[in-house]
């Protein structure tokens, strides 16, 4: 048999059990302990399976995940989001559409704190939509940019997705944190010109807010009191990355420090809410390396096929731009990503993906960035992206799934463009890591 003949065997049995709702860890063990009994037989190479699943889940590069998650879950139980929120919510007035340019700077502001895609829209969500609502903004003003927003969680640095990526890929976490930071913030930068645009056009898309008129001395001292705090934790980690003082997994203790700090400094961690934070830590940890342990084996047992070298060597013979192939890549992520979790979708495409960028030569990280954009996406696009189904449940009674399909469908077009853009002009992936000391 082929070794891509076995290549799609063993890729449609994993589809077919993830499509089922086996849990993503026990898939991927499954198929490879079936793949190495078939391929290799008992014995040894299940002994030699187990000992390199010892040896991946304890690499030192992979500390920093657990880390990202501690720091953010220390952050949101101690409530420092609401008052942060507050404060950033001072410095729009009556600007049209001031809520929606709020959830962006909001969502764009706690995805540096959180990391988690999930909890940033459900928190945005009970936050904001009902006084949304009851303004009587339109949902693509309301639902669209809490979704959109909530979903930078996946790029806005400190990202434990974008750890997962590197340390899979085989690329410098230190240079995918900071080459994120640009294009997470040209995606809220378009977001919001997008909003601004549009109420400015349909001014019913967002009623002008009858609120006071905007008062600098309280936005000043609001920012000084609660935002300023939280920019230095996000400086401790990616400041100090980027100016080569410290290891992303250095930069991750420090911010996990300078986070604890801050709770205990606001008064909102409690005994009980620290408790909470560390089991909630070990909950996302262990799912992540476990999910990590099961993939080690899945990479081998796809190197062992030989699958993966006839594939590259198939795509060498075809005469595709490197533009086009790269764009072929990205349609495969975004299909995949209408039915398929995140974790999975790099599991399966990147053992696959890495040689095919190495063949023409293409940067990894350039690469990494507009995946990541994509597999963001893909938790807002209809019919299974995931953030439709958490704004469905925190979203007011009588909310159709449908609006919330229409609501994200212009911020789909958004990231695809942000995409497009990134793939002609790679300088806005690569500046910031050329200049890393």
């Amino acid at each position: 048999m082929s070794g891509i003949a076995i290549l799609s065997l063993i890729f449609g049995g994993l589809v077919g059990l993830l499509v089922i709702g086996m849990p993503i860890a026990f898939a991927f063990a499954t198929v490879t302990i079936v793949s190495i009994i078939f391929l290799q037989g008992w014995g040894a190479p299940l002994q030699s399976f187990v000992l390199s699943i010892d040896s991946g889940v304890t690499n030192f590069t992979l500390l920093p995940i657990a880390l990202f998650v501690l720091m953010g879950e220390l952050l949101w139980q101690s409530n420092i989001a609401n008052k942060a929120l507050s404060a950033i919510d001072k410095w729009f007035g009556r600007v049209p559409g001031r809520l929606s340019l709020l959830s962006v700077a909001s969502g764009t502001a706690f995805s540096a704190l959180s990391g988690s895609t999930l909890a940033n829209t459900a928190m945005l969500g009970k936050m904001l939509l009902p006084e949304m609502k009851r303004k009587g903004y339109a949902d693509g003003m309301s639902m669209g940019p809490i979704i959109a927003s909530g979903g930078l969680a996946m790029l806005v640095p400190p990202s434990t997705l974008a750890v997962f990526y590197a340390t899979i890929a085989h690329i410098s976490i230190g240079a995918l944190l900071i080459a994120l930071i640009l294009p997470g913030l040209l995606l809220a930068c378009c977001y919001g010109a997008f909003i601004v645009i549009s109420c400015w056009l349909n001014p019913a898309l967002a009623p002008r807010e009858e609120s006071s008129d905007f008062n600098l001395k309280e936005a000043l001292r609001e920012l000084v009191i609660y935002i300023l705090p939280l920019s230095v934790v996000v400086f401790s980690v990616v400041g100090v990355i980027f100016m080569g003082i410290a290891t992303p997994t250095e930069a991750a203790a420090l911010g996990c420090v300078s986070s604890l700090i801050m709770a205990f400094c606001y008064g909102g961690l409690s005994t009980r809410k620290l408790i909470d934070a560390g089991m909630g830590t070990v909950r996302i940890t262990g799912m992540m390396l476990l999910i990590m342990a099961m993939a080690i084996g899945f990479s081998q047992i796809l190197a062992y096929s030989g699958g993966g070298r006839e594939l590259v060597g198939f795509v060498s013979t075809l005469s595709l731009q490197p533009l086009m192939l790269i764009g072929l890549m990205m349609l495969v992520v975004l299909v995949l990503g209408c039915f398929m979790e995140q974790i999975a979708i790099m599991l399966i495409t990147l053992p696959i993906f890495v040689p095919l960028l190495k063949l023409i030569d293409a940067d990894g990280v350039w690469f990494a960035v507009m995946m990541l954009i994509n597999l963001e996406m893909s938790l807002m696009t209809p019919p299974f992206g995931m953030l439709l189904f958490v704004m469905k449940g925190v979203a007011p009674d009588g909310t159709s799934i449908g609006s919330i399909y229409r609501a994200s469908l212009p911020y789909l077009a958004i990231n695809g463009l942000v995409i497009a853009l990134i793939l002609f002009n790679p300088w806005i992936v690569t500046i910031l890591p050329s200049i890393m000391k």
